[in-house]
């Protein structure tokens, strides 16, 4: 897209900027009261004629981990796992062992922030990916064709975690205890994923597969023209597997074979699904899928809280690929190895997309 459209003036650049060196992000255009969105935040014909396309019919599996440490129940609940990571890529866990109030106060701050004045807000806004804290609207603003409607709140909790002051007092604390709740979530279920490939439960600790983490805390606030934009474009994840929890605002929504499926949330329950790097690795047997939030068009803010898991990056040339113990001649590779660096600057070269890195990758027959 040009960065000047020569028939109209519109310099792209220039109110990409404006907006961005504003701090105000989508929150504060929000409420300011706006009846049409700016221009760069409005998708191409393309995305938003599938924008109505969804199945109303099918929900994402639904999976209880109460009984998750005795043996009987423990072998079908690996079964519905891998079956669930395997056909849809996203699945629900309930009775996860986080209280229902540790969400309900996870949701509550994480609003709370964004709903602090702009001048409070402001101090955390900046462009700063990969370490410590930051505040900002669309991670990938420059990189991406066009804006979505959501501001995030992110920090980076591992390998280096930020100083516990750098983290806003409104939600501070609710961070700290989040990062816990949901890396014992998430390391619970990655035995189970483990266990359904037929490895050890503890293999994907012993790769440090929960070592790096984000916390992402993401806002959607109302949107004056909801089918112009989306809240975030489709997309698969980069990493091993991602923790979601939401309100109860719908907006999510999971591509399953080739209809869209609308994730309602389920009380106490939190979202999980399978990243690039953990197809990568399964040789295939686990999938990532597309993903993505329509624009909010209730006068309430629909707030998610997302956290990344990925390899911790040991050394800039280690290099990762399908693992050893499940390839075979029968099932040979099919992806090559690559270097984190390699990962890594595929990430950031570009905008949110859906299985850049794995398509590279791919060996071709």
């Amino acid at each position: 897209m040009a960065a000047i459209d020569a028939t109209s003036g519109y310099d792209r650049m220039k109110e990409l900027k404006e907006f961005d060196e504003s701090k105000i992000g989508v929150k504060g255009l929000s409420d300011s009261g706006i009846t049409s969105i700016p221009r760069f935040f409005v998708h191409p014909p393309e995305t938003l004629s599938d924008l109505k396309s969804f199945s109303t019919h099918t929900n994402i599996p639904v999976i209880d981990l109460s009984a998750v440490k005795t043996t009987t129940h423990r072998r079908k609940i690996v079964e519905q796992v891998k079956e669930a990571a395997t056909t849809w890529g996203f699945f629900q866990v309930i009775n996860h062992g986080v209280p229902l109030s540790a969400l309900d106060e996870t949701i509550n701050a994480i609003k709370a922030f964004h709903e602090q004045p702009h001048e409070v807000k402001s101090k955390y806004y900046k462009r700063d990916e990969g370490q410590g804290v930051m505040y900002a609207s669309n991670n990938d603003l420059y990189r991406a064709n066009a804006a979505a409607w959501h501001d995030s709140l992110q920090a980076w909790m591992a390998p280096t975690p930020p100083k516990v002051e750098d983290i806003p007092e409104v939600c501070r604390n609710e961070v700290v205890a989040w990062d816990k709740s949901a890396t014992e979530v998430a390391e619970t279920v990655m035995e189970l994923l483990s266990e359904g490939l037929g490895l050890e439960a503890r293999k994907f600790k012993e790769l440090k597969c929960s070592d790096s983490r984000v916390f992402v805390g993401h806002c959607y606030p109302y949107c004056p023209q909801p089918d112009l934009t989306v809240g975030i474009t489709s997309h698969t994840d980069p990493g091993v597997v991602t923790v979601l929890l939401q309100n109860h605002l719908p907006g999510l929504q999971v591509k399953h074979g080739d209809e869209w499926v609308n994730v309602n949330p389920v009380p106490g329950g939190l979202i999980i699904n399978v990243g690039d790097f953990l197809q990568i690795i399964s040789n295939g047997e686990y999938k990532s899928v597309q993903h993505r939030v329509l624009a909010n068009s209730y006068n309430e803010a629909r707030i998610s809280i997302v956290m990344f898991f990925n390899v911790e990056k040991v050394k800039e040339d280690s290099s990762y690929g399908p693992l050893p113990e499940l390839l075979s001649p029968e099932k040979p590779a099919i992806y090559r190895s690559f270097t984190m660096q390699e990962y890594l600057e595929n990430f950031y070269c570009k905008g949110l997309d859906s299985k850049s890195m794995i398509e590279k990758i791919k060996i071709q027959k």
